[in-house]
């Protein structure tokens, strides 16, 4: 009788502790252009392996900094490989692994007549309120800065104008904020706050679903702009985060990627 009790005890301990682990989640940080995406990998890790994710999503700048500010994160995906590194160097965990590309488009307005062969001398007509992300805080902003002095290649003078007159209408610590549940692209858009809005293809892609009448201008290969997305484990983290980096890197992960306009290196041929 003594025996079972034990055995009983033991049980409902092992119990206990099962329980307490599968409550831990993991916490992802994570670029905003990632939030539709990489919130559907995180859902269908969770579905698979039993271990919830908590996503927080924001510009990849500003998560950094409240990472190096103490906030609890055990995965990073950036929208760059330069903020993750820079967690690296500091010793707060790593390697970085490249696990997806992207690339800058432009949103117009309905009335907008630019096209990808007009849209360097659009962008740069008094007339046009040209919408960006905020540099440093967002690296959507950097790519657009790129994007600016590859301009200057092609029409003397083009990098510093273009500069001057960028909105910088997103992505900043005091950028206003979209209503929960609306893209922040099209939200923005809507508003009437620009005429030209730079920003990543797979934003441009949402912005559209939700306000049908903008149009996507793909940006001249001249001027074309790639971003390449840095993922990393961050000191401290549980085990199970590795298992989520593992899994946004693998094929699952990397087909829902794609499904969302993602570019992917990752994916088996045929796929």
């Amino acid at each position: 009788m003594r025996s079972r009790a034990i055995a009983g005890a033991v049980a409902a301990g092992a119990m206990l502790m099962s329980l307490g682990a599968a409550a831990e989640p993991v916490t992802l940080f994570a670029a905003g252009s990632l939030k539709t995406a990489l919130g559907a990998v995180a859902e269908a890790f969770a579905e698979r392996h039993g271990t919830a994710v908590e996503t927080r999503f924001g510009p990849s700048g500003l998560m950094r900094g409240r990472i190096e500010a103490g906030e609890t994160a055990h995965v990073f995906a950036s929208a760059n490989m330069r903020h993750p590194r820079r967690l690296e160097a500091a010793g707060r965990g790593g390697p970085v692994a490249l696990f997806a590309r992207n690339r800058l488009c432009a949103l117009t307005q309905p009335e907008a007549t630019a096209e990808s062969d007009t849209l360097l001398a659009a962008m740069l007509d008094d007339g046009t309120r040209l919408g960006t992300s905020t540099p440093k805080a967002d690296p959507s902003g950097d790519y657009a800065w790129a994007l600016f002095d590859r301009a200057e290649a092609l029409v003397p003078g083009a990098a510093e104008a273009l500069k001057a007159k960028a909105l910088q209408l997103t992505g900043g610590p005091d950028s206003a904020s979209a209503p929960e549940g609306r893209n922040t692209y099209g939200w923005v858009m809507e508003n009437d706050r620009a005429d030209i809005f730079l920003t990543y293809c797979t934003n441009a892609v949402l912005a559209r679903a939700e306000v049908p009448e903008l149009r996507i201008v793909a940006i001249p290969a001249a001027l074309s702009v790639g971003a390449d997305y840095g993922l990393m484990v961050l000191d401290g983290a549980p085990e199970e985060a590795w298992k989520l980096a593992v899994y946004i890197l693998s094929p699952a992960g990397q087909r829902v990627l794609a499904e969302y306009g993602f570019e992917s290196g990752a994916l088996p041929a045929g796929e």
